[in-house]
């Protein structure tokens, strides 16, 4: 079940779950976290999920590093009423869930590569080689006598 956060006529955004005051910064931190959450308009009791989100992102993109150029904010802004806009908004989801499976794969590798003692890994890396270098040599061996037991 997503927190609920719910945004008071004064502007303010209220935590029902911690019982206090949060700001956009407070909103993106829970979503670093990985909470799900929703925003409640207190007076419509409508649904502002999204739109506090685009603050949150609106305010990240303003300090720092930003991750939207002008040049790809101005490419979206130009799929609002297209026939493809479904179809940008599924292939941007799409790219974004991509990327992350494949950050998670190398995080994933590299833990276990640091688990792992210098002198382990040192041991894996060469038992893999030597059976390579078998694998090789069988191989070689193979086609060898099978060309030597035909005649021409």
């Amino acid at each position: 079940m997503p927190r609920t956060i719910k945004k008071y006529a004064n502007r303010r955004l209220y935590d029902t779950h911690a019982s206090k005051h949060v700001t956009l910064d407070g909103i993106r931190q829970l979503v670093v976290e990985g909470e799900e959450l929703v925003v409640i308009d207190d007076t419509t009791g409508q649904d502002i999920t999204r739109a506090i989100l685009l603050q949150v992102i609106a305010e990240q993109e303003q300090g720092g590093r930003p991750i939207l150029s002008a040049g790809m904010l101005r490419h979206i802004i130009r799929f609002y009423g297209n026939p493809l806009q479904e179809f940008m908004a599924q292939y941007l989801e799409s790219s974004v869930e991509t990327f992350l499976s494949q950050q998670k794969g190398m995080q994933d590798q590299m833990r276990g590569l640091l688990a792992q003692s210098p002198m382990a890994t040192m041991q894996n890396m060469a038992a893999r080689n030597l059976g390579l270098w078998a694998d090789m040599q069988k191989s070689f061996l193979e086609s060898m006598t099978t060309g030597q037991g035909k005649k021409p």
